[in-house]
This record gives structure tokens, C-alpha cells and sequence, in this order.
């Protein structure tokens, strides 16, 4: 099995006309992604690698049975594209779009309360269930179909994580990138509740960085709910305080978000942490048997 998206999810690519929408919705479509509606305002009628281009993601949605939507629209566009979702009723909001400001994002988690609709991002590189679906950039030829979740703030790490776990013969039953931005849709205690009840999933990598509390409240959360092997990575430990680290929640703000801190909760939670991404998949493997 796989959590969030499979060979079921029907997706709706906003800004598919452009640039980036355009590269990638190509690759989702070579990888088998059900890409049933793209949504450029202005441009409906036309069609984009033969997926029908829509003005609005009501009108997408009713005419293609849409369930999933991801972003590639600029970042002043973002929140109304999020929005524009929600309203429509769209179960899984994938957002790409990087340099979203804060507050619009504080306009968006508003507008999230009380609907149906999940939001994954923004900035980050979206998920993918290993030979069922992907949704955002991630690079479908180093996933392999398996037993391990993998759930991470950063974009790359995910990307190397699953390639050591690939060439080591351990495959993935779903991969999330959560995104680095102080504002997000989902976070670490949603995913590890979705892999903790997925029969199909044995063991989860959680990968983590320097800045906020997400890793405090994750190593809470599996102390008591999850029964599952959980391994984990920390990015960051030589990182400066006050100095940002590439994403901007990757910022050390008080003595809980550093790397130290986070390794500290999640060891006493029983997560082994990892000091590479490379020791990964021997210390799963142990786990595994």
C-alpha cells in the first residue's frame, strides 16, 4: 500500500503552461501519474503534452473528477492558487512554489481549518508512492517499490536518503517532502500517523533539520503512538545560531532548535538517529529483521 496518493489519485497541475509546470508534468506523465487537468487562467481550451488546459480548477475539477492538484504558479500567485483549492473542494494540495510570503501562508492555514482538503508544502518537492504515482519533482527512477516511509523537510536529503536506501535493495512504500518554509500544511506527526497505520509499511525514515519544534512534537508523537522502527537524520549540526541554513525555517532561534536538541528528544524516544545519510539503510536493515 502507500499513503496519500497511489494509482487512484487523478491530478490537476496549476500553472501547467508554464515553465516548470510544463517539465514536470511531462515526468509525472512518463512515470504513470494520472495527470487528468492542467489550470492556466486565460489559457483554457488549449492542451499541454495532450492533458486538457482548464481556466479554473472548479471547472477542472468538475469536468475531470480531479482529487489531488499540485502548484508550479509564481509565489505572488501561490495563496490564491491554494485557495482556489480548498474552495473547490480538492482532497490533496501539493504546493511547489518557494518564497511564499508568511503572511500569506497565515491567510492559507486559515482557510484550511474546517475543509476537506490536505496541503503538502509549500516549498517543498512533493511525494511519491514508488510505481503507482508521483506528484512534484522528485525524481522517480531512484525509488523502488518496498516497506519503508520516508518523510523529510528537505528536498535533496529525501533524494539522497532513497538512493542509498535503493542501492542497498530496500525499497520505499511512499517518500514526502514536508517542505522547509516556518509555515507549512502538513507536518512530521501527520505523516508518521498516516505510515504507523499503513499494514504495508514496516519501518519509517524521518530526516529533520535544524530550526522550529516539528522534530520535538514528532518524537513525542512516536513515544506514544508509534510501534513502528523509526530512524532518523538531523541536518545541520555545525550550523552557526541566527544563521540560516538554506530553507527558511532552518534557523536556529533557541537552544530546543538546534541539532543537538532534536537528536537528544528523538533518542529518548526511541528513534536511532543516523549520523550520515549512508548509515541509513544498514541501521534499517537491522531493523527489518
Amino acid at each position: 500500500m502507500s499513503i496519500l496518493i497511489d494509482e487512484n489519485t487523478r491530478l490537476i497541475v496549476q500553472g501547467i503552461t508554464g515553465r516548470d509546470g510544463s517539465f514536470h508534468t511531462k515526468k509525472m506523465l512518463e512515470y504513470g501519474t494520472k495527470v487528468v487537468a492542467g489550470v492556466t487562467p486565460g489559457k483554457g481550451g488549449q492542451q499541454e503534452h495532450g492533458v486538457a488546459v482548464f481556466n479554473s480548477v472548479k471547472e477542472a475539477k468538475e469536468r475531470t473528477n480531479a482529487n489531488t492538484a499540485v502548484i508550479y504558479v509564481p509565489a505572488q500567485f501561490a495563496k490564491s492558487a491554494i485557495i482556489e483549492d480548498i474552495e473547490a473542494g480538492i482532497d490533496l494540495i501539493v504546493c511547489i512554489t518557494e518564497g511564499i510570503p508568511v503572511l500569506d501562508m497565515v491567510e492559507v492555514k486559515r482557510a484550511l481549518k474546517g475543509s476537506k482538503s490536505r496541503l503538502n508544502g509549500p516549498n517543498c518537492p512533493g511525494m511519491i508512492s514508488p510505481g503507482k504515482s508521483k506528484v512534484g519533482i522528485l525524481p522517480g527512477h531512484i525509488h523502488t517499490p518496498g516497506p519503508v516511509g520516508v518523510v523529510s523537510r528537505s528536498g535533496t536529503l529525501t533524494y539522497e536518503v532513497v538512493y542509498n536506501l535503493t542501492m542497498n535493495g530496500i525499497g520505499q512504500s511512499s517518500c514526502v517532502g514536508l517542505g522547509g518554509d516556518p509555515i507549512i500544511g502538513m507536518r512530521f506527526v501527520d505523516i508518521l500517523k498516516m505510515f504507523s497505520e499503513d499494514p504495508h509499511t514496516r519501518a519509517i525514515v524521518m530526516v529533520g533539520e535544524i530550526g522550529g519544534e516539528d522534530e520535538q512534537a514528532a518524537a513525542e508523537f512516536i513515544k506514544t503512538h508509534v510501534k513502528k522502527p523509526v530512524v532518523g537524520f538531523i541536518a545541520g549540526r555545525t550550523a552557526p545560531k541566527g544563521k540560516r541554513m538554506g530553507h527558511a525555517g532552518a534557523i536556529i532561534s533557541s537552544g530546543d532548535s538546534t541539532a543537538e536538541a532534536k537528536i537528544c528528544v528523538l533518542t529518548e524516544a526511541g528513534v536511532e538517529v543516523a549520523d550520515a545519510p549512508d548509515e541509513i539503510p544498514g541501521i534499517i536493515k537491522k531493523k527489518l529483521r
